[in-house]
């Protein structure tokens, strides 16, 4: 395989365990030998110097890779056997050590080489395993240009709006949603954002996602409502305004005794199994056509909890993605 801007991820333990009937996550995702058809890639993005918060998110997707010996390719609480689906590890898009605007370049054009090289594959699904947030706003991008002329709509898991500004501190994991929103890569009335948390945001950036037409659900509402019923409206909204689906799923949403290994995490947020649940019907939906996943910060993890609740959101996701590709429901 030969990339511009994509790495081959470091040393990772693919073996199995002591029974070879028990297969592993570590046995079924192998790297990409950049011919092979698949159906969906794992990217690795690790860049957290964008971070405001100090981070070491960009350890997440080699850390992910590791605890992928601690699961196996079953889900079984929708009876999935991920196990005929091609998935591969792509590698990792390639980082400058200081420079966080080429970093963004390289997002750019590292994804876009990976869908160029995989543009012949009828139902390919990239896995972007970030990194902090400000990685998705060029991986959009690269999503955008690769589906040019295509209506994106945004789907966001996040305790925050991210929608700082650009000009006090450049571009962060504060400032994803912004971006994208100033660059017109997506338009405002198409972005839905679920798990916004009480005293982590600030008013004026509520305002500003109110005059750009984003709709967003507090934890309040989840909890009210319901993310099932909050889901169905969302999918409902961009079923018949948008093209293509691209989700974004900030681990932070998540609450804080659920995943400690995160650079912002809050009280009060979402439970794991909630994510679980709503990343395995977005996997069912055939407008979806990306995930990425950031914010894990493995240096402020407890037992591995965090990396395996991240690692379990990614499976939860292609088990419903294995759904839609069997043609159920």
């Amino acid at each position: 395989m030969s990339f511009q801007y994509i790495e081959p991820s470091g040393l990772i333990d693919r073996r199995g365990g002591a029974d070879r009937m028990d297969w592993k996550v570590s046995q079924w995702i192998s790297p990409w030998d950049g011919k092979e058809e698949m159906e969906a890639g794992i990217v690795g993005v690790p860049l957290s110097r964008s971070s405001i918060s100090p981070s070491a998110a960009s350890e997440a997707p080699d850390a992910i890779r590791s605890s992928w010996r601690s699961f196996t390719p079953y889900d079984a609480d929708h009876d999935v056997d991920l196990s005929p689906m091609r998935v591969r590890d792509v590698g990792n898009i390639r980082m400058h050590t200081t420079d966080i605007p080429r970093c963004h370049q390289n997002i750019l054009r590292g994804m876009g080489e990976l869908y160029e090289r995989t543009a012949v594959y009828p139902r390919f699904l990239p896995l972007i395993v970030g990194g902090d947030h400000s990685i998705t706003s060029p991986s959009v991008q690269a999503f955008a240009r690769h589906h040019a002329g295509k209506a994106i709509g945004l789907i966001q898991f996040d305790t925050h709006f991210d929608v700082r500004n650009l000009e006090d501190g450049g571009p962060s994991n504060g400032t994803p949603i912004r971006g994208l929103l100033e660059s017109g890569v997506v338009q405002g009335g198409h972005v839905f954002q679920i798990g916004i948390h009480s005293f982590a945001n600030v008013l004026a950036y509520r305002d500003y996602v109110k005059e750009q037409g984003i709709t967003f659900y507090t934890m309040h509402q989840v909890r009210k409502e319901g993310l099932s019923r909050i889901l169905s409206d969302v999918l409902h909204t961009l079923n018949r305004s948008v093209d293509l689906i691209y989700v974004t799923v900030d681990l932070d949403v998540l609450d804080l005794a659920s995943l400690p290994g995160s650079p912002g995490p809050s009280p009060g947020g979402m439970v794991s199994w909630e994510l679980f649940e709503a990343v395995y019907r977005l996997g069912k939906e055939e407008k979806v056509r990306a995930l990425d996943l950031v914010c894990l910060d493995p240096f402020r993890d407890v037992g591995m909890l965090s990396v395996k609740t991240a690692a379990h959101v990614l499976l939860s996701f292609l088990s419903g993605y294995k759904v839609r590709l069997d043609g159920g429901k």
